[in-house]
């Protein structure tokens, strides 16, 4: 029998990588050995979430992947971050448990998508996309009934107001968002830190901090128990 193609999954500590983790899992067509994930050295925080380190170690345990941290600085040109990310991927195929292939949490935004294919074409590595074009209103749903539970950890605030960092991922948030706010974020309108869910052998204690706003963004500075 062959063996499964062995996988990092591009780990945001959000719950769109979470669940693109546990659908990958359920269906077991790949071997995920190890977690993705790009982290702003001056604030020791994950890029974008803003997610503490200490956080992501005890996630990336529970979720039983091993880290493969890229480490960007603030502010980050694009260049510096491609250049880490390239040298990620070659680490990740001279490894000798051989990466194939990286899983993504994208839904639906076709520029990102493109990027990602393009990015990796030059390296044979291979993007997969289990949420590809699901329905986000039913998969936000189906998330909060399979048990995940995540905080918002970052709004925009064109978008959303301050109020609405550090709220948990729930129906009673579905119902608050604004009309043209999707779901899962996916605009950038939120984005998440997952505590607890199918895809962590246990949960993560987390308090809840001040918001702060910064760069137009609101970040809750999530704190472990």
């Amino acid at each position: 029998m062959n063996p499964r193609p062995r996988a990092l999954i591009a780990w945001s500590s959000g719950k769109d990588s979470a669940w693109a983790l546990h659908v990958v899992r359920r269906a077991g067509e790949y071997d995920v050995v190890g977690a993705l994930t790009t982290v702003t050295d001056a604030f020791a925080r994950v890029s974008i979430h803003g997610a503490r380190e200490e956080l992501l170690t005890a996630q990336l345990e529970a979720a039983e992947l091993p880290a493969t941290i890229v480490r960007i600085p603030y502010p980050c040109p694009n260049e510096i971050y491609e250049r880490e990310m390239a040298a990620a991927m070659a680490q990740a195929q001279a490894r000798s448990d051989g990466i194939t292939h990286v899983i993504f949490g994208d839904l639906f935004l076709e520029d990102v998508r493109a990027y990602r294919e393009s990015r990796l074409a030059p390296t044979g590595i291979v993007p997969v996309f289990p949420l590809w074009r699901m329905p986000t209103d039913g998969l936000a749903r189906d998330m909060i009934a399979a048990g995940v539970e995540a905080r918002l950890v970052c709004v925009d605030l064109k978008r959303l107001a301050n109020g609405f960092a550090g709220r948990r991922f729930d129906a009673a948030l579905l119902a608050d968002l604004p009309t043209g706010v999707d779901p899962c974020g996916e605009n950038g309108e939120f984005h998440s830190f997952v505590a607890a869910g199918p895809m962590l052998r246990r949960a993560i204690p987390v308090t809840v901090g001040e918001t702060v706003e910064r760069d137009g963004l609101a970040y809750a500075d999530f704190m472990p128990v």
